[in-house]
């Protein structure tokens, strides 16, 4: 029986709960003494007068935070038999154990009152049913949770104020490292080659799809660096994916830039009633702290900020009419609006096979706003009239500006087969690492020389298929121009309308819109030097939100000469 007038039989009939916590891992491996002082209330227990096959310690949640329930298991645990009536008393080492949030806090007080279960810590008994020490709780679940709002200020002040200097330390992205104080750029080559190999083709390909695309289809691989665990600090190699490009494109700290807040956690209620904390990007002009030139980056400033617009411009959900230069066999597709709407007309091929492409805007028909389609104009009127135009603006001096970029794809052709031979090099030292392993090992310790000489084997085969992909790589990717080629390259600008004019040139004609869309984008030519409007359909360039207003009149003389040789393109749907 128990000596202390609060403790009554009804209490030692039942279980006595030792809950033990940590809040973080970092705390039960280095703050051993507390997690000792959380096992010794088992003989507090003892003493006031329950058995030992009475006294259940409680321990699964070390290493959690107690600022939430929903990942601790045992506090769940101890609630639910409190509310069975299956404990008579709670021990603990203070009320920041149990719960540094009132709402758990006091929904569990809420049920200790009603089944009689008390609570115990150093300093006292307490019956959470009697007003007084139901008070006395009450004030200790809230000192507990001020107290963690005290610790989470004087933190985050302390980083925000280190990050103010550009001293804070946080995980780099793959591509640059530590050097003691300073940000650097990784000393590998291989790297360096695999970031800048992402920047160029996305400065060619416009979108992130592509630089994916490109990585596949040229065989290459690009690095992670794994942090925590037995890989940490290694490279990993693998593939390229898309959220990975949309990672490095949208990250400052390749621009040399020291950024922190970039992030925000925020709370939400999840589908099951819980409130889950989730991070949501922050708007460029809301970050906390931006130091540009911080450190030595692959891109400069505006080099970043103009890869951060593309990506937006590529979007296709977006309130803006935009999107990334689109291939197909119609020469404006993606790029005429419509008159009525400002819809983007969509293109719709028509005929046995589906030959005859036809711009249209269907978005009142589809959505039910209208009978019978916006505007309907066969494509062939329109791009014979761009057509004319393009085939006059191609010059000799177009075609040396061709061949001046034929010789930047060769010169990146080049740094692409540098990725190439680095990885070979990088599969050479591993076979050399496994050599020297192999011969440093005694003989007669067999089943050690066997692993290790699996591992040189499998190393030189590795090396040998390197090898060969690069040979074919070679063979079948690299571009190498002769001076015979590019003589004949000048020679196209009288030879192109011929060209243009060919049977099965579709796909040619297909290709030079395609780079003269992504060049009219890219450069911002003017409207009035490659526009061309029907009288329902406007083609802009940049500013694809242009009003209709805006675009060439009915009357306006190239509207008027496409009418007159093709008036039933130009005459609205019925």
């Amino acid at each position: 029986m128990s000596l202390h007038p609060k403790i009554a039989d009804r209490h030692l009939s039942r279980h006595a709960c030792i809950y033990i916590r940590q809040s973080t891992l970092a705390q039960v491996r280095f703050n051993q003494e507390s997690t000792d002082r959380q096992y010794n209330l088992v003989n507090k227990a003892h003493s006031l007068g329950w058995s030992q096959d009475q006294i259940r310690v409680l321990d699964r949640d070390l290493g959690k935070s107690g600022s939430a329930a929903g990942s601790r298991t045992d506090f769940k645990t101890l609630v639910g038999d409190v509310a069975m009536g299956h404990v008579g008393a709670i021990f603990s080492l203070e009320a920041s154990r149990l719960a540094r949030s009132n709402q758990d806090w006091h929904r569990l007080l809420e049920l200790c009152a009603i089944t009689g279960t008390l609570v115990i810590d150093e300093d006292g008994i307490y019956n959470p049913a009697e007003f007084n020490d139901g008070l006395v709780l009450g004030m200790k679940g809230t000192f507990a949770q001020a107290e963690l709002h005290i610790i989470r200020a004087r933190l985050h002040g302390g980083k925000l104020n280190k990050a103010s200097r550009g001293d804070l330390r946080f995980v780099l992205p793959v591509g640059l490292v530590f050097d003691n104080d300073k940000i650097v750029l990784d000393p590998d080559r291989e790297v360096q080659g695999a970031v800048r190999t992402v920047f160029d083709l996305f400065e060619r390909e416009g979108t992130a799809y592509g630089v994916v695309r490109r990585f596949q289809e040229l065989g290459l691989l690009f690095p992670r660096r794994a942090y925590g665990g037995a890989w940490n600090g290694k490279l990993l190699w693998g593939r390229l994916t898309h959220s990975r490009v949309l990672g490095l494109l949208a990250n400052p700290s390749y621009a040399g830039a020291y950024v922190f807040g970039r992030y925000q956690s925020s709370k939400q209620v999840g589908p099951s009633g819980e409130i889950a904390t989730r991070l949501r990007a922050v708007p460029q002009d809301a970050w906390r702290v931006m130091i540009r030139d911080h450190h030595e980056g692959y891109i400069d400033w505006g080099r970043f900020e103009a890869n951060r617009l593309r990506l937006a411009a590529n979007r296709t959900n977006g309130e803006v009419l935009s999107g990334p230069a689109r291939e197909g066999l119609c020469l404006l597709q993606g790029m005429l609006l419509c008159g009525a709407c400002g819809r983007r007309l969509g293109i719709r091929y028509t005929g046995n096979g589906g030959i005859y492409p036809v711009y249209q805007c269907i978005w009142k028909h589809r959505e039910a706003l209208s009978p019978r389609a916006c505007l309907s104009i066969t494509a062939a009127p329109l791009d014979q009239a761009i057509t004319s135009r393009l085939v006059n603006a191609i010059t000799p001096a177009t075609i040396e500006l061709a061949l001046a970029a034929l010789t930047s794809l060769e010169e990146r052709d080049c740094e692409i087969g540098s990725q190439w031979r680095m990885r070979i090099e990088r599969a050479r030292y591993d076979m050399d690492l496994a050599e020297r392993r192999y011969e440093a090992v005694d003989p007669a310790n067999r089943l050690i020389a066997a692993t290790l000489e699996q591992r040189w084997n499998d190393a030189m085969q590795r090396l040998q298929e390197l090898e060969a992909e690069l040979a074919a790589f070679e063979r079948h990717t690299l571009r190498a121009v002769t001076t015979e080629q590019k003589r004949q390259i000048l020679q196209l600008a009288g030879d192109l309308p011929k060209l243009w004019a060919a049977s099965n040139a579709a796909r040619p004609q297909a290709d030079i819109a395609f780079a003269c869309k992504r060049h009219h984008r890219d450069e911002g030519a003017r409207t009035e030097d490659y526009s061309i409007a029907h009288p329902l359909a406007g083609w802009c360039h940049r500013n694809a939100g242009t009003p209709a207003a805006s675009q060439p009149r009915r009357g306006s003389p190239l509207s008027r000469r496409l009418c007159h040789a093709h008036p039933r393109a130009c005459r609205r749907p019925p």
